[in-house]
Formats: structure tokens, C-alpha cells, sequence
């Protein structure tokens, strides 16, 4: 049993060593045997400047894992090494130069080094070549002479020596070493410069050169320290720059000497740009010599010196050339391949100046033939490969700086034989060559007999008669029986032979075929010469030379050209050596190329040459203009470059323009290179500023943006302390990473400046990572899986970190597969569009450069706005790269991000894009509404309230609306207006012991919110120096039509109780309550009778001799009531807009009258509707006329008052305007409206006598010097049209004929919008009223206008008439006086003044005045009866 399982092992045994030797022997043979060898130089020869007679090194190693042998050439010739006594070859490679030999007739050792490492059986590498130059003997072409200085000045001491020997040269002042500082410098010459000398400077200087024993010293030189005189003396230079040529990583240093009096100043210019001498790089030195550090390739130019005092300006300039030495892009690599294949080593270079390039092959230069080819410029191609062309390979690449080499190392491989393979096909068969040209020929051939297989593939092998080089073609794919054998000779015999191979591998091969190619016909060759240069950004001009062998008359030229990298070749026939080729592209690269023609055909292409058209300004402005405000004093300016084929040239800055507000003038500031962000600084607070942009070549500035508004902050966020913590924390564990995202603090008062990250395994405070205050997310990365990690988030500004909030997570266990994360969106933009959508643009760096989506991934957007800053994020998921968000909030700061996800896999959030919706109007009105009386003055109360809730936008104002009946109709209304966010007023003059109502209305810059609801208050009953209320409104609403008890807000003077609730009240105080209110209501109706007789017969009376005034139904006059003397009263209102025609002769001074254009149709009433929102050409003509400020400004100077002011009420339609005048009635009231144009109240027409033409215009115009406000109200009317009433007229300008119309109206205006006053104060308004009787009426049924009072016997229609007067008509109205508080002074007065034009001479002014004076007396005897 045991001899058994002996004879069983042995047999394994013998098994196993069988099974080992095919495999080492297969292994042998195959692809997979040989393996590269490393072989390269750990040391190379570098420049060095020997001494004559002293010993110098050139240093050389290599490193092989066989030992390399070491040889070395001088001059391109091997130095015997064996046979030389004074050199020597160290044991690691150097070269040891024993004793240098150098003479002036016998130079043997300077010259040219290069070190040669060789294998045996594998290969040979060359060094790089290193120059070694011999320093020449102590000469001195110039000595330092005695020079006689002012103190202050600057000298130069010359000691010019060979520049082998400046590193050799020192100075020495009476003997002793003289220590350079930036003051006393060396130049690269060798001189020696002392600037701003003193006496100390003053001595015996000269030069020394020391070479290892033998030192030289130069003529001594006396330097004289004169005082300084202090008169002029010319500027001059001492030493001027000088061209200077560095190697990268050295030091340069630029000569500027000069000297005069007063002291120059010198200041140095690179290729016109002034240099900053104060950076690390650069810096003068030597009183004006100008030192750059390590110089590059950019420092490569033209700099200019600059002298100059306060007498004169000199200037010199010099080149610096920087040459920069070779440096590898590309390195040859190692390949390997089989014989009979075509192999290509890359090699690319860069340099300055370009470098030059050869190759080498095991030590050998490679000399370009048929099989080995330089292709694009340094690329080796090798064609047909032999076992022979097997070892190292070598790029040389060379320029004036430095010379280099890269290797690489090629094996030939023998074709590997599948271990145990089947049959291999036979030949193929038939093969012949079905096409012979001069430059191909096309092979064909059948399968073979035995081809053992179905997916067989071919080979063709080819080569030229007699030549050992095979070359091979493969077919392109399996079982095609041909293929076409390109670039061959002309008129030469190729052999051919095709081999079939299935997996098993290589069959046989068929009998080898010969053929030979055509002669060639006679075409033209090339054309020399071949250039081509820009004439203009547009244009490329082609200049050639006829062919050297035309062979034939040449027809013409085919010219062809291309955009680099586009592919779409093109070409135009010429018949001359040259042509412009005209509507390229700007700044674009083209490759031209040349066929000459002739009667054979089309002959040999030139090599492309390239040109580039001129650069231009660019065609587009910068993209996505963004502005964030980043504190009350700048603004960051941040955008992108414009469209890809606009730029037209290298953009070389941006352009930034921006203005204040509206101003015409802006300010300038630009930016260098490719810069896309600009803060400006220096900004004034909470102003409002406009940002352009515009990018620049060379050529000049492209078109600029829109310009895109911002408003600095009127505070700066709170510094003085370290923000809070951040409002939420949210970790997603991965396996190896986390992704943390948060909120930033709820209290957005405090500056953020970024986020600090802890993390670690069990705490926080292992790492830290900090990130910028715009990040809402971070992934941690290189984490461990299944590991419980804390994570801790603080804010931080300058004043230190904040309260941190904490977070834990597990990563996930390493089982668990993480889908790779897809890259998040970049470029997210938010372009405001509205008040309540924002547009969202992204770009995605994982698709194509076209941004083209063609899988099924989808982007998710979210938002929000941080304030509340607990808000939730709002999302929505769409397919494109841009998406609409609606429904925000207007006046609102929103952040976006946006999120990809491609099935499983998404990403992480992407950077935050913010914007802020527009304003809009407001949504809410003004809240918590309450009125007191002001203490010791019952005349004057005050009115507070809190901003609407929903202000939408900056309030810029409120309207005050007061009036006695709340069923009043909201243009029965008296206005107060209030500039800015004032949230208190007063209102003075008001009537004792009469209940008002007052609304209160918000405007922001887009136009006026709703109006509150009305709130009651009751002033006191009598006036009392030291018993007055103070009484608040109840704060109860009242509807219109709701009715109050009076008792519920009477005041009782004197008494305690001032709340007006009547439940305070006894019940003993019934009876009294009922007396009082019976005997106020007896006494009142025997009043009212008592004062309609009066009227009536005053009326009838003087019917004859005095008319009521006819006025335009858009308005009605308030007359203030006293309850003692009533004054006439004063309607010298002012308004801008309005005209007085002659009416009547007076001999009262000359009034002041204006124009007033009047809209000629119906379309040009714009109804008010507060959702509408109007364009800044709305705004302005809702409170700018057309006339001239000159006109006005002359106007004024007459009137003896000052300019006119508006509140900067804009951004609405023509609204609305309400002035106080008395409403007249007709015995059938009606109201009359201009058709089609803006009606004013103040657009009335009063007149003495009834005239029985139509009247030139129908509006009256009444101003006073002291007035200061005017309150104007435009409701929407419908037309009317009143036969036979056509006395009193309303003229329309027609501006087509000059003509006018009339247009009144015969319906009651039923459902009409309310309407929103405008106001505009200018001076200070006197407003009053006339109290009404309904018992008393005025006769007059011509007049066109709605008397003041029905007439008697009539049972008048109450209309409700859009006028400030308190109340409506038919009721008794209590006085109510209303005044407006003028507008602020503000610098930008003039700019707001309204334009007024004048058509009137002072003699029609005299009667238009004399008129209305008449007419005042008339009614102020109306009014005292």
C-alpha cells in the first residue's frame, strides 16, 4: 500500500514539473514574457565655468538593474578615457578634469560634454549636453575715474569686465571691502552705483577681480562729496536700461541711473502699464535701478525708465528677453509591439524659443527615410517594425536656455500561441489586385479552403521589392475579403501576402502577389511659399508661388481653408498666386492649403499653414449681471463672460459702469484679465444704485448689459457680536462619506461670514473644515464605514465662531454599496422677472458641452426666504436646465439651489443662487388705526397707525381720508398726505363736537394699497386751556352705512369718563340723554328752514346779476364755515396743470394763470386698478406735464414765490385728483365729466356773467402765492351727453385741428371703482367749505354744471359726486378744514418740478383775475346772508 501512494506521488510530481515547463515555455513565447527594463540617468552634466589651471566635475550617474557602463563624448566624438592623464572617469560616471588647460591659440577643454550609459543586450541612453567654459584672464575694459558729486546725487564708478568675470569682481573704498545694500548696488556690468550720496560715501574706490590666486586690481578712483547748492541742474541719465536676456527662475536687474536737481524721481513702466514697485517680485533699488526676482516668461517685454522733476521728464527703454527651457509635455512612453507593425513615440515640448527636436536610438541619431518619420512636428513614426529596431529611444529636445531628454523603450514581441489551440486556416485563396493606382492599390481575395472557423479576420503584409521592412494592413472587420493599401510610391513593385487568423491564431499565408504602381500622371506639384496673414477681423489673405513643376500650363488654384477644429473644409477656385477670403469669423484660427490644376487633374496639396483674424470688440455683453449688497456702503458685482464666438479676442477686463438712482452721469471702474466679480465700495446708504457691465480686448470695449438696480442697506448687519447658532442641522451617512447640510441662523441681523465643520469619531473637534456663508451643504469625505461620527456646526464672523449646533451619524456598514454621486449643477443663476416669479438657470457639468439632455434625469429646484428663517424649503422637479418660480412673495430675498438625479443616484445640493422679487403694491392696509385729540388744542387731533402687514415694497407715503359722513363716497373725502414712513399725523382746524371717520391708505413705489377700514372719532365740544380730552378712537370699524349713536363717542368735557361706551353711564341719566337729543334735533330743523327761506330768496333776488359758477363735474368747492366771521373765501389753490381764458375785463392786478393739456378722447382716462403694476414711462407721466422747467422757473421769479415740490409719488396711471370746491346742483342734478380727458377739480369753470358763446376754455385756474399743497382726485366717469346746455363748456384741444368738443354726461355713474387719490403737494393749501341747506336753493336752469342746491319745489336726486368736500349733497355738511403739511426742501428739487407753459399775456390775465374777483365778493355775500 505504502509503494502504492510512492508510485501516485511520483507520478504528481513528474505532472506538475511537465505542466510547469510548457508553461514557462509558452510563457516564453508569449506576449507576456518580457518586461521593460529601468534605465535611466539619476545624475546629468550641467553647465560650469571652470578656472584655468583648477580642477572641474562634470557629474554623471546611472541606474539600471544591470550596471550600466559609462562613457562620455566632448564635441560629439568618445574621449579615450584609458590613454588621458588629465581626465578621469569616477566610479560613479563623472568626468574629473585634473587640471584645466585654457590659453589663448589652446583651448582642448572647453567645449560641449555628453555623458553615454550602455547596457549590454539591452540598449544605450545619452545625457543631456553640458557646456563647460573656461574664465578668461583679469581684464578690465573700462577703469573707474575721480568724480565730484553733489550730496543727494547718485554716481556711478565703471569697472566694465568680461561678464565670465563679474561673479569674480568685488569693491573696495580705501582698501576696504565695501558692503552693497539697496543703496550701493553692483550692476550686471560690473559698475558700481551709490545713490543719494553723503559725506560718508566720499574716498578712494576701486575695482578688484580675484580668480583662485590671481587677484587684479583696477585704478583707484577719488570720489569728492560736494554740498548741495540748490540750484537747477539738468536731468540727465547716468546709465540708461539695457537690453538684458534671462534664464526663467533668475534674477534680473535693470540699470536707471540719472541725475539733476531738483532730485528725479524715477518710476519704471512694463509695455506701457506702470509697475508697482512695492510687490514681493519687484523693487528699486540703487536709487533707481529696477530689481524682478525669479523672472518668467511673462515678465518678457519693453520697460521704460522714468526721470522727471519739476523741470523736466526724461524717459529710456530696454527689452528683457526671458528664455524659458525645454519642458516636457509629453514624454515618450514604452511600447510594445509585434514585427511588421507601424508604432508612433509622442513627444511634445515647450519652450522659449521653441525648441528643436530629435530622436535618438541606442545612442544614435535617427535619420528620417521611409520607415522612420517625423510626424507633427515631434512625434517618431516608425513604419514596418524588425526585431532590430528593438531598444531605447531617446527625445532631444534643445533651444538657447537648456537642452533635455526623455527615453522610452520599445519591444518586439514574437506572436503568443494559445496553449493548447486547434487548427489554424489555411491560405487564402485567389488574391489579386483588383485597383492599381500611382498611389494605392486595392486587394481582394476568396476564403480560405480550410478555415476552421466562422469570425475569421486577415492580414495583409506588404513591402517594397528587395526591402527587409513588412508592413501590415489588418481589415477592418471580420470576414471582409479586401482592403485598400494606401501611400505608396509611385512606379515601385510591392510584395503582397494575405494571412487568414481565427481564435486559434495565425494560418498560413497565401503566395506572395507583386505588383506595381502606376507612374505618376503629371499633375502640378505643390506650390511654395505658401502664407497667409489677417487684413482685418474679418478677413485672411493667401499669397503662394506657382509650382516648381507645373508640368502643364496651370488652369487654377483650388484653394481650400477651414476653421481649426471644426472639420467642414472649404475652398474657392483662384486664377491668381493670391486671394482674400472675406466673411470669417473674428479672432478665429484657419488652416489654408493650395492644389494647383492643370490639364491632367488636380496635383500635390501644400502643408496647411494657420493664420488668425484680428481680434474686435466683442459682439455681446457679459451674461447674468448678478448684484448682492453686501453691507450699507458696496455692492458686489459678479457676472459671466459674454457668449462663446462673441468674444472677438482675448478679453483682456470688464467695464463697469454705475449711477445713482436715475442719474444720467455714472462712474467708471474696470477690471483686469479674467476677472467676473467687482466689489464697489464707497457707496452712501440705502440708495439706490445701477450696475452695466461691458468686456474689453484690445481693440476696445463690446456693448454693455441692462442696467440691473440694487439698494445698499440703510444699516450694516451687526458685527459686534459672533453670530447664533444655525437654525437647523441634517446629516446623510454614506459609507464613507456624510453629507451635512443646514439653515443659517434665525437672526439675520448679525453677519455670517461662513461656517465652520467638526467632525470626528466620538468628537467633534477631530477635524475642522470652514466654508463659505453662502454653502448650505458640504460632504465630508474618507470617512470609515460603521463608524458613529459627531458633527458640529457654528457660524463665525470676525468677532469669532457661535453657538455650535450638534449632530451625530453611523456611516453605513462597507457591504452596503454607495451609487456613485452624481455631480451637482454649477452656474445656478436667479433672474428676477417679476413680483412674484424668479427664473432659475443652471448649468451640468456631467452632460455634453452642448448642454443637450438626452437620458431620463431629472432636476429638483428648491427655495426659499430665511425670513422667517424656520421656513420650509418649497420644491420642484423639472427636465430642463432652467425653471420658472411663481407664486412668491413680492419685495422678498429668495435662495435657491438645484439638485440632479439620474435614477438612483443624485446629488448633492448645488451652490445658492439668491434673488429679490420686485415690489408690487400693497396688499393689506395700514393697521391698528387710532385717533386722539392733541392735549389743550381740541381743534387739532392726531392720527396713528402701524405699516400694512403686507407692504410689498418700501412705503414711500399714506394717505390720510377724513370725513364727517362714513356713506360718503371715498372722492366726498378730505385727503391729508404723508411723505415717507411716518406713522403719525396731525389734522388741525377741525369742527368742536362733530364725529369724523377717517381711512388711512399705504403707497410704496408701484402704486397705493387699500384703504383701512374707517374708524370714528368725536372732537371735544368747546375749547379749554386746562380741560382738555384726550380722547382715542374705540378702534371699532364702521362700514359705510353702519350708523353709530352719537352718544357712543361724544367726549364729555371736563368729566372723567372719556371712553364714550354708554354703559358707563347711570341709568338715572336716560331722560336727560332723550331732552338733549329732542332739543338738538327741534333746534336743527328749525335752522335748516330758517336758512333755506334766506337762500331762496337771495337766489331769486339776484338770479339776474349774478350766475352760479359753471365748473367741469370733476371737482367741487369747500368753503370753511366759522361760526363767527366768515372771510371770503381764499381759492387760491394752486395746481399745476390748468388754464384761465379771458373771460372778463377787471382792473385787478394781473393773476398768474397755467395750462393745462387736456387728454382729447376717452381712451386716455386710465381706470385705476391697484393689481396693475406700470412701467417707469407710466410713472413719470402720472406727475410730470410737458412743459420746460425754464417756463416754470420764469413763472416763479414773477409770482415772488418759490419752485414748485412733488412727493415722489410714482409708478402710477393718470390717477384720480380731489380738490376742495362747493358742488353746484341743477334743478336735474347730473354729474359732468370731461369725455376723455383727466378730470380735475380744479379744471372748473366759475364765471361772473353767463356769456353766449362757447367759452375758449372752461377751465379755471386759482392760485396764491402762499398756497403750498394741492390734493387732486380723477374718478372714472362715463360719458353724458345734455342738450341744449351748452353755455358753459368744457373745451377739449384737439391737437389736430386746435378745436374743442363737448362731452357731458346724462347717467348716474352706479358701480365705479373707488378711487385712489393722488397727491402732489406743491404750497400750502387753505381748503374749506360752504355748509348746505336743503331748504334753500339757487335758480339757474341753464348752467351746464350742478348747482349748489336743488331748486325749490323740486325733490333733487342725490348723486354722489367725486369731490373732498365732507359728506354728500342734500345733507347738512359740517365745516371741515383741511391742512396739508408742505413738502420737505430736498436737494432734488429741480428735478421734480412740474414744467408749466404759459399761452397768456398780462393784459388776458388782468381780466381773467378781475373775473374771479368779482365772483369771490358774490359768494362771500352768498355765504355771510
Amino acid at each position: 500500500m505504502a509503494e502504492r501512494g510512492a508510485r501516485l506521488l511520483l507520478s504528481l510530481t513528474f505532472l506538475l514539473l511537465l505542466l510547469f515547463t510548457t508553461a514557462a515555455k509558452s510563457t516564453d513565447k508569449g506576449s507576456v514574457a518580457r518586461h521593460f527594463t529601468p534605465f535611466w540617468f539619476l545624475v546629468e552634466p550641467a553647465d560650469i565655468l571652470a578656472v584655468r589651471g583648477s580642477p572641474a566635475v562634470l557629474n554623471c550617474s546611472a541606474y539600471s538593474d544591470l550596471a550600466p557602463r559609462v562613457e562620455w563624448k566632448k564635441d560629439g566624438t568618445f574621449l579615450n578615457l584609458a590613454s588621458d592623464d588629465r581626465r578621469q572617469l569616477l566610479p560613479d560616471g563623472s568626468l574629473l578634469l585634473t587640471s584645466v588647460v585654457h590659453s589663448k591659440h589652446n583651448k582642448p577643454d572647453e567645449g560641449y560634454y555628453q555623458c553615454v550609459a550602455t547596457v549590454d543586450s539591452l540598449g544605450t541612453i545619452n545625457s543631456r549636453v553640458a557646456r563647460l567654459t573656461v574664465a578668461g584672464l583679469p581684464r578690465f575694459n573700462s577703469q573707474p575715474e575721480a568724480l565730484m558729486v553733489y550730496q543727494g546725487d547718485s554716481v556711478v564708478l565703471s569697472c566694465d569686465v568680461n561678464l565670465d568675470l563679474v561673479p569674480f569682481t568685488r569693491w573696495e573704498l580705501n582698501k576696504e571691502p565695501l558692503d552693497l545694500d539697496e543703496r550701493i548696488i553692483s550692476l550686471p556690468s560690473g559698475a558700481l552705483v551709490i545713490s543719494n550720496v553723503n559725506e560718508s560715501d566720499a574716498g578712494l574706490y576701486r575695482c578688484i577681480v580675484e580668480i583662485a590666486a590671481t587677484v587684479k586690481a583696477s585704478d583707484e578712483a577719488k570720489v569728492e562729496v560736494l554740498a548741495e547748492t540748490g540750484m537747477p541742474r539738468q536731468l540727465q541719465f547716468l546709465r540708461p536700461p539695457v537690453l538684458s536676456t534671462k534664464v526663467q527662475g533668475q534674477d534680473m536687474l535693470m540699470p536707471c541711473v540719472a541725475t539733476g536737481y531738483p532730485p528725479p524721481r524715477i518710476q519704471w513702466m512694463f509695455n506701457d502699464k506702470l509697475i508697482d514697485s512695492s510687490g514681493n517680485r519687484s523693487k528699486i533699488i540703487g536709487g533707481g535701478s529696477l530689481l524682478i526676482l525669479n523672472v518668467t516668461d511673462e515678465d518678457t517685454g519693453m520697460y521704460t525708465c522714468l526721470a522727471g522733476n519739476e523741470n523736466d521728464t526724461l524717459q529710456a527703454s530696454a527689452e528683457l528677453m526671458v528664455q524659458v527651457p525645454p519642458q516636457f509635455i509629453k514624454r515618450p512612453t514604452n511600447i510594445y509591439a509585434h514585427e511588421s507593425m507601424d508604432i508612433v513615440f509622442e513627444c511634445e515640448v515647450s519652450g522659449v524659443p521653441s525648441p528643436s527636436v530629435k530622436w535618438v536610438k541606442n545612442g544614435d541619431a535617427v535619420i528620417p527615410s521611409d520607415y522612420f518619420k517625423i510626424i507633427n512636428e515631434y512625434n517618431l513614426q516608425v513604419l514596418g517594425l524588425v526585431k532590430s529596431d528593438e531598444g531605447f529611444y531617446q527625445c532631444m529636445a534643445e533651444n538657447d536656455a537648456r537642452n533635455m531628454q526623455a527615453s522610452a523603450q520599445l519591444i518586439i514581441l514574437e506572436h503568443a500561441q494559445a496553449a493548447g489551440s486547434g487548427p489554424t486556416p489555411s491560405a487564402p485563396r485567389d488574391v489579386v489586385a483588383s485597383l492599381v493606382s500611382t498611389r494605392f492599390i486595392k486587394l481582394t481575395w476568396r476564403l480560405p479552403a480550410e478555415p476552421h472557423g466562422d469570425n475569421i479576420t486577415y492580414t495583409v503584409y506588404y513591402k517594397p521589392e528587395g526591402s527587409s521592412r513588412e508592413r501590415i494592413e489588418n481589415t477592418s472587420r471580420p470576414g471582409e475579403l479586401q482592403v485598400t493599401i494606401q501611400s505608396l510610391m509611385p512606379e515601385t513593385k510591392y510584395v503582397f501576402r494575405v494571412v487568414a487568423h481565427n481564435k486559434n491564431g495565425l494560418g498560413e499565408s497565401s503566395t506572395p502577389l507583386k505588383v506595381s504602381t502606376q507612374p505618376e500622371v503629371q499633375v502640378p506639384g505643390p506650390s511654395p511659399n505658401l502664407r497667409a496673414f489677417a487684413t482685418s477681423p474679418t478677413s485672411i489673405t493667401v499669397t503662394w508661388d506657382m509650382p516648381l513643376s507645373g508640368n502643364g500650363e496651370i488652369q487654377n488654384y483650388k484653394l481650400y481653408y477651414m476653421e481649426k477644429g471644426m472639420g467642414n473644409e472649404q475652398f474657392v477656385d483662384v486664377g491668381s498666386l493670391s486671394y482674400t477670403i472675406n466673411g470669417l469669423k473674428k479672432y478665429a484660427e484657419y488652416s489654408f492649403r493650395v492644389v494647383a490644376h492643370n490639364k491632367h487633374g488636380l496635383g500635390v496639396s501644400t502643408e496647411d499653414v494657420v493664420a488668425r483674424t484680428f481680434s474686435d470688440v466683442p459682439s455681446a455683453p457679459p451674461q447674468n449681471l448678478t448684484l448682492e449688497v453686501r453691507n450699507s456702503k458696496s455692492i458686489m458685482v459678479q457676472w459671466q463672460p459674454p457668449p462663446p464666438g462673441t468674444h472677438n479676442g482675448q478679453i483682456t477686463g470688464y467695464k463697469i459702469r454705475y449711477r445713482k438712482g436715475l442719474r444720467k452721469s455714472d462712474t467708471t471702474e474696470s477690471t483686469g484679465g479674467i476677472q467676473l466679480f467687482q466689489l464697489i465700495e464707497g457707496l452712501e446708504r440705502g440708495t439706490e444704485y445701477s450696475f452695466r457691465v461691458a468686456a474689453m480686448t484690445v481693440n476696445g470695449t463690446g456693448p454693455v448689459t441692462e442696467w440691473v438696480s440694487a439698494e445698499t442697506f440703510e444699516s450694516d448687519l451687526d458685527e459686534s457680536r459672533v453670530p447664533d447658532k444655525p437654525s437647523s442641522l441634517h446629516v446623510r451617512p454614506l459609507v464613507t462619506s456624510i453629507v451635512v447640510s443646514w439653515t443659517p441662523p434665525e437672526n439675520q441681523d448679525i453677519v455670517v461670514r461662513g461656517y465652520a465643520i467638526g467632525y470626528g469619531i466620538g468628537s467633534p473637534h477631530a477635524q475642522t473644515i470652514k466654508v463659505d456663508y453662502k454653502q448650505r451643504y458640504y460632504t465630508i469625505e474618507n470617512l470609515d464605514p460603521s463608524s458613529h461620527y459627531v458633527i458640529t456646526l457654528k457660524a463665525f464672523n470676525n468677532m469669532g465662531e457661535g453657538e455650535p449646533v450638534y449632530e451625530s451619524a453611523v456611516t453605513r456598514p462597507l457591504s452596503v454599496p454607495d451609487p456613485t454621486p452624481m455631480l451637482p449643477p454649477v452656474g445656478v443663476q436667479a433672474t428676477v422677472l417679476s413680483h412674484d416669479t424668479i427664473k432659475v438657470t443652471w448649468a451640468d457639468n456631467s452632460l455634453p458641452k452642448n448642454q443637450k439632455i438626452t437620458d431620463a434625469r431629472y432636476y429638483t429646484v428648491r427655495w426659499k426666504t430665511n425670513i422667517p428663517a424656520n421656513t420650509k424649503y418649497k420644491t420642484s422637479n423639472t427636465t430642463n436646465l432652467v425653471h420658472m418660480v411663481t407664486g412668491l412673495k413680492p419685495n422678498t430675498l429668495y435662495e435657491f439651489s438645484v439638485m440632479v438625479t439620474k435614477g438612483r443616484r443624485s446629488s448633492t445640493w448645488s451652490m445658492t443662487a439668491h434673488g429679490t422679487t420686485f415690489e408690487t403694491i400693497p396688499n393689506s392696509p395700514p393697521k391698528d388705526v387710532t385717533v386722539v385729540s392733541k392735549e389743550g388744542k381740541p381743534r387739532i387731533i392726531i392720527i396713528n397707525w402701524q405699516p400694512p402687514s403686507e407692504a410689498n415694497g418700501k412705503i414711500t407715503g399714506y394717505i390720510i381720508y377724513y370725513s364727517t359722513d362714513v356713506n360718503a363716497e371715498v372722492h366726498d373725502w378730505v385727503i391729508e398726505p404723508v411723505v415717507g414712513n411716518r406713522l403719525t399725523h396731525q389734522i388741525q382746524d377741525l369742527t368742536l363736537d362733530t364725529p369724523y371717520y377717517f381711512k388711512i391708505q399705504a403707497r410704496n413705489s408701484k402704486g397705493m394699497g387699500p384703504m383701512s377700514e374707517a374708524v370714528q372719532f368725536r372732537t371735544p365740544k368747546a375749547e379749554s386751556s386746562d380741560k382738555m380730552p384726550n380722547d382715542q378712537a374705540s378702534g371699532s370699524s364702521v362700514k359705510p352705512g353702519g350708523r353709530h349713536s352719537g352718544d357712543d363717542f361724544a367726549t364729555s368735557v371736563g368729566k372723567p369718563n372719556l371712553s364714550g361706551n354708554p354703559t358707563s353711564m347711570g341709568e338715572n341719566n336716560i331722560p336727560m340723554i332723550v331732552i338733549v337729543i329732542v332739543s338738538v334735533g327741534a333746534f336743527t330743523i328749525i335752522v335748516v328752514v330758517v336758512v333755506a327761506v334766506i337762500c331762496t330768496y337771495r337766489t331769486t333776488s339776484k338770479q339776474k346779476k349774478k350766475r352760479a359758477a359753471c365748473k367741469s363735474t370733476n371737482g367741487s368747492h369747500k368753503y370753511k364755515a366759522s361760526s363767527k366771521d366768515l372771510k371770503p373765501p381764499d381759492l387760491w389753490i394752486h395746481h399745476e396743470r390748468l388754464e384761465l381764458k379771458p373771460i372778463d375785463k377787471s382792473p385787478e392786478p394781473n393773476p398768474v394763470m397755467t395750462d393745462t393739456p387736456i387728454p382729447r378722447t376717452s381712451q386716455d382716462i386710465t381706470p385705476v386698478d391697484s393689481s396693475l403694476e406700470n412701467s417707469i414711462h407710466q410713472r413719470r407721466n402720472s406727475y410730470r406735464g410737458h412743459e420746460s422747467e425754464d417756463s416754470i422757473s420764469a413763472l416763479a421769479g414773477r409770482r415772488g414765490m418759490r419752485p414748485k415740490m412733488m412727493m415722489p409719488f410714482d409708478a402710477q396711471p393718470p390717477q384720480p385728483v380731489i380738490s376742495a370746491h362747493p358742488i353746484h346742483s341743477l334743478e336735474k342734478p347730473h354729474h359732468h365729466y370731461h369725455s376723455g380727458s383727466l378730470a380735475s377739480p380744479t379744471r372748473s369753470c366759475l364765471h361772473h356773467s353767463i356769456s353766449p358763446r362757447p367759452l375758449n376754455n372752461s377751465i379755471c385756474h386759482i392760485d396764491r402765492v402762499n398756497s403750498s399743497e394741492s390734493v387732486r382726485n380723477t374718478p372714472s366717469t362715463e360719458p353724458l351727453s345734455i342738450p341744449g346746455q351748452s353755455i358753459c363748456s368744457v373745451e377739449h384741444p384737439d391737437p389736430d385741428t386746435g378745436t374743442g368738443f363737448l362731452s357731458t354726461s346724462s347717467e348716474e355713474e352706479t358701480n365705479r371703482n373707488p378711487p385712489t387719490a393722488h397727491v402732489r403737494p406743491s404750497h400750502p393749501l387753505k381748503s374749506f367749505a360752504v355748509p348746505n341747506s336743503s331748504g334753500t336753493s339757487f335758480e339757474s336752469p341753464v348752467l351746464p354744471s350742478t348747482p349748489l342746491l336743488a331748486q325749490a319745489g323740486t325733490t333733487p336726486q342725490l348723486h354722489s359726486v367725486k369731490t373732498a368736500s365732507i359728506g354728500t349733497l342734500g345733507r347738512t355738511r359740517s365745516p371741515m378744514p383741511v391742512t396739508v403739511p408742505s413738502a420737505p426742501d430736498i436737494p432734488e428739487t429741480s428735478k421734480m418740478l412740474e414744467e408749466v407753459e404759459s399761452n397768456y399775456e398780462p393784459d388776458e390775465l388782468t381780466e381773467e383775475m378781475a373775473h374771479l374777483e368779482g365772483l369771490m365778493k358774490d359768494l362771500n355775500t352768498i355765504t355771510t346772508a
